[in-house]
């Protein structure tokens, strides 16, 4: 893996992507490209933010591997995720068959392995936000808390994900014996301390809390335009649509990741701020 420091940007690069550029571009479309960028927030804590950006082939089939780990308590969470998680749901038996039931076991397998592995990985846990390119044409996206991806169709933005918060799960936290509370501070928080109500690991909530992952398959027309997965560091204070035109006339997609981290801080963002666009034409 190679690391890039720039001030207090931090990249992590896999597959046949420029480490040095932060992009890479389908082998199948030469009109499928894609771009990241990640800027360290003012946390004094190291860079949770993991990403990987790569593109995959497998037999005859290529597929574009997506995803940004957001971590919390610690950063060997979403390191493990960014080292396994694909290979899990790629490895699931009927993954050409049915890629987005795969996904989801591969999800609940994984999160199972991290919890055992608590002593050497430790107590915290990570978001997910994931997105398989199938063959530059199915987009199977899943997601665990609040990284987000949204689609530009046509200029218009569509979420492809949910965010897993407390106060709209409240119910089934309190039905498995736990409880949302605002105190300390003012956010919600599952027992009081994890402000996302699904994620990876988070051993001691875990009996309280789920891994399972939104889904979305969607079959990308000539109308998809672009997709943009981030961490919350970018949806704390824009918009899916103010994000989608941020970048609509920026065809470069290192160069609009790039911009839509920067407009997050021009906007005060203060979190980890992790971007990838994936452009479709």
């Amino acid at each position: 893996m190679s690391f890039i420091f720039s001030m207090l940007l931090q990249e992590k690069v896999l597959g046949p992507s420029d480490p040095d550029l932060g992009k890479g571009k389908s082998k199948m479309s030469k009109h499928v490209t894609h771009g990241f960028h990640l800027v360290k927030g003012r946390s004094n804590h190291a860079m949770e933010d993991y990403v990987v950006a790569e593109f995959k082939h497998v037999d005859d089939n290529e597929l574009g591997l997506f995803a940004i780990f957001d971590g919390h308590a610690g950063h060997t969470v979403p390191d493990y995720l960014r080292s396994h998680l694909f290979d899990n749901i790629i490895n699931e038996p009927d993954f050409w068959t049915d890629p987005a039931d795969s996904v989801k076991r591969a999800y609940s397998e994984t999160d199972s392995t991290i919890l055992e592995k608590s002593g050497e990985l430790g107590r915290g846990g990570s978001t997910a936000v994931t997105a398989i390119l199938i063959n530059c044409r199915k987009l199977v996206v899943a997601n665990i808390g609040d990284s987000r991806a949204v689609l530009c169709e046509n200029g218009v933005a569509i979420p492809l994900s949910v965010d897993h918060e407390p106060t709209t799960e409240s119910d089934d936290i309190k039905n498995r014996g736990g409880f949302v509370s605002n105190f300390p501070g003012d956010v919600a928080r599952v027992d009081g301390q994890l402000a996302v109500s699904r994620a990876f690991g988070d051993k001691t909530l875990k009996i309280h809390m789920t891994s399972e992952p939104h889904m979305t398959v969607k079959m990308i027309d000539d109308g998809g335009e672009f997709v943009i997965l981030a961490s919350d560091g970018l949806w704390k204070v824009m918009s899916n649509q103010e994000a989608v035109d941020a970048i609509k006339d920026i065809k470069d997609a290192r160069s609009a990741a790039k911009h839509l981290t920067e407009e997050a801080l021009n906007r005060k963002s203060s979190d980890d701020i992790s971007c990838i666009v994936v452009r479709f034409h």
